[in-house]
């Protein structure tokens, strides 16, 4: 079983840039609408990632996930597959947002949403925003937001490049500008918006915003969290997913850790090789799925692997 590989969606957003062009030598699809998001493996009903590689090729990750999904991925009842991953481009702040816990996602409506980032580049000076400053109360953000000012009780941190965090549904958080992210969340596009930085959008309308669900959705007790400080090669690992990080030698084999299992490879930096001496790069995904043959390693290499528990 060779590495499945997928058309990348791309996404416009007022907040995006053009580092999926400059930095992965993508060809967007026009030369000058900010795309702040490539969505490299998605199995939503509103964006399906179609299969690249020779196996199955054409076909749809849902049409995998329905008709193959023990051969391809193993022991698993979801409807859908279970992750969304991207790539993310911020050229200017996102919004400040939150995802709904899974105890309100029902009652709002919505999708439970936890996810984690993995730092693909900062650059310098560049911030992302995420829990409270220390004495913030719900009632002060409250306040802060009736004076639109709700940043100056947001918590900020200045990452640097290979750095990570766990975002669990209900943290407030937000990008800042010069930053591009691997993003890997459960399979859920539920965002409310709590504040926009008073911009409009791409239609020159000022973009909906969902106060009264962030406000229920928020945990303020979260007050001036740190970037995580993993322990060996895991980065994040909760109910929905583990994500862990490799520096690899050249000549080595990368394979699954449990072999009746999937996992999704990124690339950060080098190239692997399959045993049909296709070569993925910096920038690229790719599934492994159950019963592939190892991977070879070209160079010193650095990968992302995520695992989803059954």
């Amino acid at each position: 079983m060779t590495p499945i590989t997928f058309t990348p969606i791309y996404q416009q957003r007022v907040w995006g840039g053009r580092k999926l062009e400059t930095i992965y030598n993508r060809q967007l699809p026009d030369t000058d609408t900010p795309y702040g998001e490539a969505w490299e493996i998605s199995d939503r009903p509103e964006a399906q990632s179609l299969v690249t590689s020779n196996n199955f090729k054409g076909k749809s990750l849902h049409e995998l996930w329905e008709n193959h999904r023990t051969e391809l991925f193993g022991n698993y009842t979801s409807e859908r597959f279970p992750l969304l991953v991207k790539i993310l481009d911020a050229q200017t702040d996102l919004s400040i947002q939150v995802h709904p816990p899974q105890h309100l996602a029902a009652v709002l409506k919505g999708k439970p949403k936890t996810e984690m980032w993995y730092i693909a580049h900062a650059e310098p000076g560049a911030a992302i925003y995420f829990g409270f400053k220390k004495g913030t109360t719900k009632e002060a953000f409250q306040t802060a937001l009736n004076n639109g000012d709700p940043d100056k009780l947001i918590h900020t941190i200045y990452p640097k490049s290979g750095d990570s965090i766990h975002i669990p549904s209900g943290r407030l958080h937000a990008i800042g500008a010069g930053i591009v992210i691997y993003e890997i969340q459960q399979n859920s596009d539920t965002t409310y918006r709590v504040f926009d930085w008073n911009r409009v959008g791409l239609d020159g309308n000022p973009r909906d915003l969902h106060i009264e669900e962030s406000m229920k959705c928020i945990d303020f007790d979260d007050i001036e969290p740190e970037m995580d400080k993993p322990e060996g090669s895991t980065l994040a690992e909760c109910s929905y997913y583990k994500v862990d990080y490799f520096e690899l030698n050249a000549a080595e084999s990368f394979c699954n850790p449990e072999p009746d299992k999937f996992s999704i490879i990124t690339v950060i930096e080098g190239s692997l090789t399959d045993h049909e001496n296709t070569i993925y790069c910096t920038g690229d995904f790719l599934i492994l799925p159950v019963g592939a043959k190892p991977l070879t390693v070209n160079c010193s290499t650095k990968v992302l692997q995520t695992t989803v528990p059954s």
